[in-house]
């Protein structure tokens, strides 16, 4: 909740920046992670109900920009991609 609050009141991020993010924190809360969580294209696409991949890689890529993510891609179909959340891209700007 504390990520969330936070998001929140940044002026930069706008309601697909926020969608994703609540997505990412679900799958964070549902693996009991809170920093270091296990994410696929197509669940967070599901969960913050964003519907095209364009739409989906321009907002992911600004959250890894305005820091608010860190993404590291697994190219084994084994294991899942991992974002990490990162406190120090938050509401730097207010």
């Amino acid at each position: 909740m504390d990520y969330l609050s936070m998001y929140i009141n940044d002026p930069k991020l706008n309601v697909w920046h926020l969608s994703i993010l609540t997505a990412i924190l679900g799958l964070g809360y549902r693996q009991g992670e809170r920093r270091r969580i296990k994410v696929s294209r197509s669940k967070i696409m599901e969960l913050s109900h964003v519907n095209t991949l364009p739409t989906y890689h321009k907002y992911f890529k600004q959250l890894q920009d305005f820091g608010y993510i860190k993404y590291k891609p697994s190219y084994d179909p084994g294991y899942k991609s991992e974002v990490i959340l990162c406190k120090k891209g938050l509401s730097q700007d207010i």
